[in-house]
């Protein structure tokens, strides 16, 4: 019976137990090859950076750090819809959402918000899926180069509204931006 009438891909081969030639049992020839290789790399251009000292570029479609945004008043502009959570495919995205009382009106945008907000930057694969599912404009992945600290704790990489929502001073300087455009 043949290999193809059983192979789907039609790529499978027999193994063949020939025996090896004297020249092949001494692997003179693979070890030539093997030094030939290692010296034609020993005399390439390095790829390797000096990390802290310098960065590569970043692409044109890079996308950095998480943000929640707020509206030109301040206030949080997440509803806690959960779009963000369902279209994310690594399931990185948690919320929990309760109801706006009369006293945090100037806190956030609509009746309901985003008690909880997590994501897993373990898990998270910066698809920006979660951007563009958002409604109401709210997540962000920003071009910031600020990159996730090495760390020994898993619970350092969940961030929380504390680490993703936009500071206040950012928010109003963006205000201006925008007003002056």
């Amino acid at each position: 019976m043949s290999t193809n009438t059983y192979s789907l891909s039609g790529r499978k081969k027999e193994v063949s137990n020939k025996t090896l030639t004297w020249t092949e049992k001494i692997y003179l020839v693979a070890i030539f090859k093997g030094m030939m290789v290692t010296l034609k790399h020993m005399f390439k251009k390095k790829v390797t950076i000096a990390y802290p000292e310098k960065t590569r570029p970043f692409s044109d479609v890079y996308r950095g750090k998480h943000t929640l945004m707020r509206d030109d008043e301040g206030r949080e502009r997440c509803t806690a819809c959960g779009l963000c959570a369902l279209s994310c495919p690594a399931e990185a995205i948690s919320m929990k959402a309760a109801e706006r009382t009369a006293d945090e009106m100037h806190l956030y945008r609509e009746e309901k918000y985003a008690e909880i907000y997590e994501i897993n930057m373990l898990r998270c694969i910066f698809c920006g899926l979660c951007e563009e599912a958002c409604p109401k404009q709210a997540i962000y992945l920003t071009k910031s180069k600020q990159i996730a600290k090495a760390d020994t704790s898993r619970d350092s990489f969940i961030f929380g509204k504390d680490k993703l929502v936009m500071p206040l001073d950012a928010a109003i300087a963006n205000t201006k931006q925008q007003n002056q455009a």
